[in-house]
């Protein structure tokens, strides 16, 4: 795919006080139980060492969100962590009695190295572009988290990472839509939810060669632009091993058009060789 339909910052219809005025869909918010920093440490792996900022601490009192971070946080590796769409990341109390459960131990908040510690919070399951409200910052879901070998450095398993990944509780990362200060114990609101219905979770599993859930993460302007730049690449090629696929390719036009192309730009990238 050419580097001109890579969707990027610019070509959202939403993001930093951007958007129109956002009013409460959900009459029984959850709450923050932890606001979780960290900096980057140089810790043991095997015989090498390794930065890493995965350990993440409670703090008291007001953080301010704003740009692409909580005041206080830092991430070591910028190239797949951080940025934009993965300001803030976000993981259920829920999902941690789960794992207590699993594992037979109790996991203490922050050990996945979320920011945000929530009660009463379907992450897994949150949409796609929904928003949250949280102090006097509100937050938008971009993707889940894929987890990478420094988890398995906290967690003190270098396996953990794949059975976290099978699990189907990744948490989720967000953006910061609003800037403002959060802070334990504020409730969280969801004021906005997107129809399209896709969540977080149905991302994660996008990856297992669904052609239903492919298409699905190409109607969701939302979502993270790794994640839609991938979601791009395979639908063409599976648009062109079958190009009878009408509703594909209507799926494709209607996303690569709001990326900004031209329909003589489109036409070509829909129409350009098969595979032989």
């Amino acid at each position: 795919m050419s580097a001109t339909v890579r969707p990027g910052r610019a070509s959202r219809r939403c993001g930093l006080g951007y958007g129109p005025a956002v009013s409460e869909v959900s009459s029984a918010p959850g709450r923050v139980v932890a606001v979780n920093v960290g900096r980057p440490r140089e810790v043991a792996a095997g015989r090498r060492r390794v930065t890493t900022a995965i350990w993440k601490e409670p703090v008291t009192g007001r953080v301010r969100a704003s740009g692409v971070n909580l005041e206080g946080d830092e991430q070591a590796d910028r190239k797949v962590h951080g940025g934009f769409d993965k300001a803030v990341y976000a993981y259920a109390l829920e999902d941690y009695d789960w794992w207590s459960a699993e594992l037979g131990a109790t996991l203490e908040l922050g050990t996945v190295g979320e920011n945000l510690s929530l009660a009463g919070v379907d992450v897994t399951n949150a949409v796609v572009g929904e928003r949250w409200a949280i102090g006097s910052a509100v937050f938008e879901v971009c993707q889940p988290r894929t987890p990478c070998q420094k988890l398995g450095l906290r967690v003190g398993d270098a396996g953990f990472p794949r059975r976290f990944a099978a699990a189907g509780r990744p948490g989720a990362y967000v953006r910061i839509y609003s800037e403002g200060d959060v802070g334990a114990d504020d409730a969280v609101r969801v004021v906005h939810r997107p129809a399209h219905g896709l969540t977080v979770v149905d991302v994660s599993r996008a990856r297992s060669n669904d052609p239903i859930l492919l298409r699905r993460l190409l109607v969701a302007p939302e979502l993270a632009d790794g994640w839609l730049t991938w979601a791009i690449e395979r639908a063409l090629k599976e648009f062109r091993r079958n190009p009878l696929d009408h509703d594909l390719r209507a799926a494709l036009r209607t996303r690569l058009l709001e990326l900004g192309l031209e329909s003589g730009e489109v036409d070509a990238a829909l129409d350009g060789p098969g595979e032989g």
